[in-house]
């Protein structure tokens, strides 16, 4: 499925006039040299971005991947989970841009999105956070454990009205079970304890993509091995061809960069071109690495 159709970026004299002219310049906190987002793409050579049902910006760092991302998702008001780094002239700078959508309309679809880094990193925290609570939970209930089955060994217990009811069973449970039963009993099914970084990533990103949206995804290969960025690049390509999803992708992943059928930009030819995966530097970097030891996986 495809929503966006093209975007359409700030000329080169639209950038100059604004430079020149905008009395922010008269301010001292401002100058030319600083005017971020503007004097990065006319360099370039990029103007309109046509967009397929996968869309791949690829570039090195500093090639303005993620600003680019940005531009396009402030421009189409799309939901982010995590803040990006702004500034003063974002909203100047998207009036000289222009968009369109394929249906006509001037939104993409409800629930559409831009995933960043950030955005998977804060979830990490959260997680990393929360298994620290469960880590001190745990040892909570061991304690309690091993202090209910020495009262009952040394005391027992007797219920004498329906108040004691919720104790007679927890020590009943204590009785019966081993103590690493009793404590996962307690504690409850945690949805994340146990899982890695990069699980833990690959699951945020199968959680957010629902059906039928347009999504923007900032690197998403960060955090993730070898094995689940290929899981995620099967995921993404399913996404877009089974349940109406389409993806602009800002990566330099080889597992995502060869999806079957993305539309790659490679932001570091000048001008920008459109380019096959094989094409692309990081890939043949790769690929020089690997045919090289060619011998050593035989």
């Amino acid at each position: 499925m495809q929503y966006l159709k093209s975007f359409t970026l700030a000329t080169e004299s639209d950038e100059t006039n604004f430079l020149f002219d905008s009395p922010l310049f008269d301010m001292s906190c401002y100058n030319q040299m600083t005017a971020y987002p503007f004097q990065i793409f006319p360099f370039k050579g990029l103007r309109r971005l046509d967009f397929a049902p996968v869309t791949i910006i690829y570039g090195g760092n500093g090639s303005g991947k993620s600003t680019l991302l940005n531009i396009i998702a402030e421009k189409l008001g799309l939901h982010r989970s995590a803040p990006f780094n702004n500034s003063h002239l974002m909203e100047h700078y998207l009036g000289f841009c222009s968009y369109e959508m394929y249906d006509g309309t001037s939104k993409p679809p409800r629930g559409s999105e831009i995933i960043t880094s950030d955005g998977v990193f804060d979830l990490l925290l959260d997680v990393r956070a929360m298994n620290r609570g469960i880590d001190r939970k745990r040892e909570d209930l061991f304690d309690e454990y091993r202090e209910t089955i020495k009262d009952c060994q040394d005391n027992g217990y007797q219920m004498r009205s329906l108040d004691d009811y919720d104790e007679l069973k927890r020590r009943n449970e204590a009785r019966r079970v081993t103590k690493t039963q009793y404590v996962a009993r307690r504690l409850g099914a945690v949805e994340h304890e146990g899982k890695s970084n990069g699980e833990s990533a690959f699951g945020y990103f199968t959680h957010k993509i629902k059906e039928n949206a347009l999504y923007l995804l900032d690197e998403p290969e960060n955090s993730l091995s070898a094995t689940l960025q290929a899981r995620l690049a099967d995921f993404l390509s399913d996404s877009a061809r089974f349940y109406g999803c389409q993806f602009i992708i800002s990566t330099h992943s080889p597992f995502l960069l060869s999806m079957k059928g993305a539309k790659i930009y490679d932001l570091d030819a000048t001008p920008v071109a459109v380019r096959t995966w094989s094409e692309l530097e990081n890939v043949r970097a790769y690929f020089e690495l690997f045919d090289g030891k060619r011998g050593e996986f035989e």
